[in-house]
C-alpha cells in the first residue's frame, strides 16, 4: 500500500483545446502497478503524455480529495480508470471515480476504463469482490444517511464507468493492450 500521493507534471503546450494535461492515470497501485499500469505510464511517458496519478491513501473520515488534484482531473483530456479486483475496498478510488465521472459529465473528457482482470459485469453490478466491498460499507453506514448516499454515488459511478467502452485486457496480451491505448490516445491527440 502507498502512503503518500505521487503527482508527477511535466511541461505541456496546450493543443488548443484547452486542456492542460493530456492524460490523468486513475488505479489502484498495488494492485496493477508492478504488472501492467507503470509499463503503461512508461509507455504514455515516451509519447508524450503528461500526468499520471499514483495514490491508495485510504481516506479517514472527513478528509477529503485535495482541491489540486480536483483540478488536474478537470483539466486532463483523456482520463484512464484501471479497474481491478479489490478496486472497490479503496474509498480512495472510489471518491476519486466519484469525481471523474462528475467532471466527465461537466467538462466532457474522454474517460477510458481498464478492466485489469476482471469481468465488466462485476463493476457493472457490483458482484463478487465488489458485491464484497458494499456489504462492507453498506454495514458502516447503515445508521449514517451522508453515509450511504455516499455508497449510492460510489455504486452510481462503477456502473456509469464499467458502461464505457474500454479494455478488457483478459482479452489481450498486456503489451499489445498497453500499446493498443497509447496508440489511440496519441491518434486523438494528433487530431485536437
Amino acid at each position: 500500500m502507498t502512503s503518500s500521493s505521487s503527482y508527477n507534471y511535466a511541461s505541456n503546450s496546450l493543443y488548443g483545446s484547452g486542456w492542460k494535461y493530456d492524460v490523468f492515470l486513475s488505479l489502484k497501485s498495488e494492485d496493477t502497478w508492478r504488472t501492467f499500469t507503470g509499463h503503461l505510464y512508461q509507455q504514455l511517458k515516451n509519447k508524450g503524455t503528461l500526468l499520471t496519478f499514483q495514490d491508495d491513501m485510504p481516506l479517514e473520515d472527513g478528509d477529503s480529495i485535495p482541491e489540486e488534484l480536483l483540478k488536474t482531473i478537470k483539466e486532463s483530456q483523456f482520463i484512464l480508470v484501471v479497474f481491478s479486483k479489490s478496486y472497490a475496498t479503496s474509498r480512495w478510488c472510489l471518491d476519486v471515480l466519484e469525481k471523474i465521472m462528475e467532471s466527465k459529465d461537466e467538462y466532457g473528457q474522454t474517460v477510458i476504463p481498464i478492466f485489469y482482470d476482471v469481468d465488466p459485469s462485476e463493476i457493472r453490478k457490483q458482484r463478487e469482490s465488489f458485491a464484497e466491498a458494499f456489504d462492507k460499507y453498506e454495514s458502516n453506514y447503515k445508521d449514517d444517511v451522508e453515509g450511504m448516499q455516499k455508497v449510492q454515488r460510489w455504486r452510481t459511478a462503477l456502473t456509469e464507468a464499467a458502461n464505457l467502452r474500454g479494455y478488457d485486457i483478459r482479452q489481450w496480451t498486456r503489451s499489445n493492450c498497453i500499446q493498443h491505448i497509447v496508440d489511440q490516445i496519441s491518434s486523438k491527440l494528433c487530431k485536437t
